[in-house]
């Protein structure tokens, strides 16, 4: 399984990026998707997750500010990011999740892409 992240970049505070994830190796049809987070000294953090049936969930600090969707034609999933805040800088990387509650991350990691909110 190939996870590849892209759409990272620079924004203001308030600002809005919209990143992209392509799977390639396995279909994610059945499979429950998710957005992690990794800031320097920190774990990968969930910070949104998407099941099969497109049911979505956020850790509170994203939630009412991010929105993760999915296109299992493309084999892909996005995560939009709305009202950045400096808090939210860290490198983003997605992952198929072993079960939607679980979190657990089921493949090898990407190379994840920079998200840096700055004024």
């Amino acid at each position: 399984v190939r996870l590849v992240e892209s759409g990272g970049g620079t924004v203001e505070p308030g600002g809005s990026l919209r990143l992209s994830c392509l799977v390639s190796g396995m279909k994610i049809t059945v499979w429950s998707m998710g957005w992690y987070r990794q800031s320097p000294g920190n774990q990968h953090e969930l910070v949104a997750r998407i099941s099969a049936l497109n049911t979505a969930n956020y850790t509170d600090s994203v939630k009412d500010r991010f929105v993760i969707s999915r296109s299992d034609a493309k084999n892909m999933i996005y995560l939009q990011m709305n009202d950045l805040k400096p808090e939210d800088t860290a490198v983003y990387y997605c992952n198929v999740l072993s079960t939607f509650w679980s979190g657990t991350p089921h493949s090898a990691w990407g190379q994840g892409t920079q998200v840096t909110v700055s004024s």
